[in-house]
């Protein structure tokens, strides 16, 4: 990677293993204030935008193996993004002398969790709950913790995660700093920070209008609710062998729109916020693995699930909430690549389309 910026040698080899050219603006913008400097940090940027490295590498460059204690809390709001960040933060630090991540999260045995924080550990990555059960449990100290790091901070507070996460920092130092990264600020998250985040740390808060992924391409169609099955079948067609996620509102849609995705021999698979654990993660991995094209999904999986080769996204329903548009679009178009957004509109739907073109700022062609 082609950089001024004072990184280790063995994580700028490694950024080039990776493919990596040029960083980001969030991350060029966060290496300039967190590698020489420990201080809070404010990092908004949209969904793809490389949030993960950007807060990766200063967090490796002065971690110490040598030093048997947790120095780096990760909290991120679901499962499936503690196992995304701990691949990706183990990966970019493959070149450095050894040092060991442990996960931390719900659905899982907590004594088998308790006995695995025995083990030197630097890192923790934790879904906030569980990490509270065992604080409570005395199963780890982060009495010597140096930086806690806030990922998808808006989503953990639209999960109820506050108080969690104020319960977190009850139990740290006065010394350590605290890194929020975000797709969006607003809100109770806004004001949170002003409480909680040093008034005079940096921030790269990006402009509403910048928020989504450029590299995307904004495309609808209208039609009735009879006909947008075939719609749907027609842009299917029209991507070939792309694979992609299709998102629906509720867990009925899904199962219906999958069934009938199954009937035309199509290898698609589900998910929803009520199903199993393993039964979802057997999907997503299946998934990952090429052995299905297509995902129906709810609005779960628009975040924290990182999947590289996606050529598009659709909305078979427009979501409720339109920050959940710019978290579904961004699953797409991501690690520099291009993609597309569509949208099958129904006229009820017109209004809350002008709502998200208007309050993004994205320009969406007509099909």
């Amino acid at each position: 990677m082609k950089t001024t910026f004072p990184i280790l040698p063995a994580i700028t080899k490694r950024l080039d293993e990776l493919g990596f050219t040029t960083p980001t603006p969030i991350q060029a913008h966060a290496w300039k204030h967190l590698i020489d400097k420990h201080q809070d940090y404010v990092g908004q940027a949209h969904t793809g935008s490389g949030k993960t490295i950007a807060y990766g590498v200063p967090l490796l460059q002065r971690l110490s193996g040598k030093e048997n204690k947790i120095q780096v809390l990760i909290l991120v709001p679901t499962r499936e993004l503690v196992h995304q960040t701990s691949k990706t933060i183990f990966k970019l630090g493959k070149n450095l002398p050894k040092y060991y991540i442990e996960e931390i999260m719900g659905g899982e045995d907590i004594g088998l969790q308790k006995e695995r924080l025995k083990r030197p550990t630097q890192i923790v990555i934790a879904t906030p709950g569980r990490l509270v059960e065992l604080i409570t449990l005395k199963a780890l100290n982060l009495e010597n913790l140096k930086t806690i790091i806030l990922d998808e901070a808006d989503e953990l507070f639209a999960k109820g995660f506050k108080k969690e996460i104020n319960k977190i920092l009850d139990k740290t130092n006065d010394f350590r700093k605290l890194w929020l990264f975000s797709a969006t600020v607003h809100g109770e998250l806004n004001n949170w920070i002003r409480e909680v985040i040093d008034k005079d740390a940096p921030r790269a808060i990006i402009k509403t209008e910048k928020v989504m992924n450029p590299r995307i391409e904004h495309q609808y169609i209208e039609c009735t609710k009879e006909d947008k099955f075939q719609m749907l079948l027609e842009f299917l067609s029209s991507q070939g062998e792309g694979r992609g996620i299709i998102f629906c509102r509720t867990q009925n849609d899904v199962e219906s729109l999958t069934k009938k995705l199954k009937e035309q021999e199509f290898k698609v698979g589900e998910i929803f916020k009520d199903m199993h654990t393993k039964d979802r993660e057997k999907v997503l991995r299946m998934f990952h693995n090429n052995a299905m094209q297509y995902l129906v999904a709810t609005d779960l999986a628009a975040r924290g699930i990182d999947f590289i080769d996606l050529a598009f996204v659709a909305h078979y329903q427009l979501p409720d909430d339109p920050d959940y548009y710019t978290h579904r679009s961004g699953r797409t178009a991501r690690a520099g690549k291009k993609g597309i957004s569509f949208s099958l509109v129904e006229a009820v739907e017109r209004k809350k389309l002008r709502y998200i073109q208007d309050l993004l700022h994205i320009d969406f062609n007509q099909l």
